[in-house]
């Protein structure tokens, strides 16, 4: 997160403000922007405007591979999922409806601006496999909502923090604002313990705590921490997941980036060992396997060569006399 990424998002948030006017209705404060991802340069539904803000926020970030390279974060696909939710709940347009599935099925499957490639750009071929990627589309759209208010908070930080002068007691209050609104989420019953939620709030932990240490050079250090209620990684996480979290980004040092690969290593040695162990493990349960099967083989053959001598020995006796 940057303050330029924040400016776009406020940027769509005053063209299509985020709270229905007087009639209970969305409304354009201005379409210049919006007219050409609208049909025929005219959105006529509640939709049909959404629509156009989401395709102008990936438009913004990723139109193009010059804009995706430096936009190639995909943490910024979340923040628009947060805001694309958030402004499908501010108005039942669909009764039943709980999730993206429907949305997604109506726009993004199948109009052509979110399948198209981007041309130049590797790993992500099209909008619609950005939105893939977070794996939000069957995520309830309520919960998902509560985390936008958050994120305008630490957007409206980044945008007020110039560099030259700083007011480190008006960001020390927002900040705290931020780590108040933050710890309702984390104690939400229907956000705990779900790793797709937990990955919203630890991109929302670590762009915050980048905005602190962008602060601290300038001596602003009267910030609360995230510490005591970080996030909790699942415990098992699928291949797909694992690009997500380690893409590079412009917010991201060196140091933090070693720090990555270090923790990938050790993943990597664990999981290495424990495949050696298993080997291991399965080759003498394999001998041991193959050595009492053959005892209880030699075992019947002595039983059986036992019980026939006797009648033999028997019978060659009956023959000598």
């Amino acid at each position: 997160m940057n303050d330029y990424v924040c400016r776009r998002f406020l940027l769509v948030r005053n063209w299509l403000p985020d709270q229905l006017n007087s009639e209970g209705k969305y409304q354009f404060i201005s379409d210049k922007d919006f007219k050409e991802h609208c049909n025929n340069k005219i959105c006529n539904t509640d939709l049909e405007k959404i629509n156009a803000g989401c395709l102008l926020l990936f438009h913004q970030f990723f139109g193009s591979s010059d804009l995706f390279k430096y936009h190639n974060n995909i943490n910024i696909v979340d923040y628009i999922m947060i805001w694309l939710c958030y402004m499908l709940n501010l108005k039942k347009s669909v009764e039943g409806i709980t999730n993206l599935q429907h949305f997604y099925d109506t726009y993004i499957n199948k109009q052509e601006k979110y399948t198209h490639s981007i041309n130049g750009v590797t790993g992500y071929s099209s909008y619609k496999e950005l939105i893939d990627k977070t794996n939000m589309v069957s995520m309830d759209i309520k919960d998902i909502s509560k985390f936008y208010d958050v994120f305008i908070l630490l957007c409206e930080m980044y945008i007020e923090f110039d560099g030259k002068s700083l007011n480190c007691n008006k960001y020390s209050g927002k900040a705290k604002e931020f780590v108040k609104k933050y710890k309702k989420l984390k104690e939400d019953s229907n956000i705990t313990g779900n790793s797709s939620y937990n990955k919203l709030l630890s991109t929302l932990s670590n762009d915050y705590d980048n905005f602190k240490k962008k602060c601290s050079s300038f001596n602003c250090k009267d910030f609360p921490l995230l510490q005591e209620i970080k996030t909790t990684q699942p415990h098992v996480q699928s291949s797909k997941q694992i690009p997500e979290q380690t893409v590079e980004t412009s917010e991201q040092s060196p140091e933090q980036t070693v720090q990555t690969i270090q923790k990938l290593e050790q993943i990597s040695e664990v999981a290495s060992s424990s495949s050696s162990i298993g080997n291991k493990l399965f080759t003498v349960l394999s001998i041991f396997g193959a050595i009492v099967f053959f005892l209880g083989i030699g075992y019947k053959y002595s039983l059986f060569g036992f019980r026939k001598r006797p009648p033999k020995q028997h019978l060659r006796g009956k023959l000598k006399n």
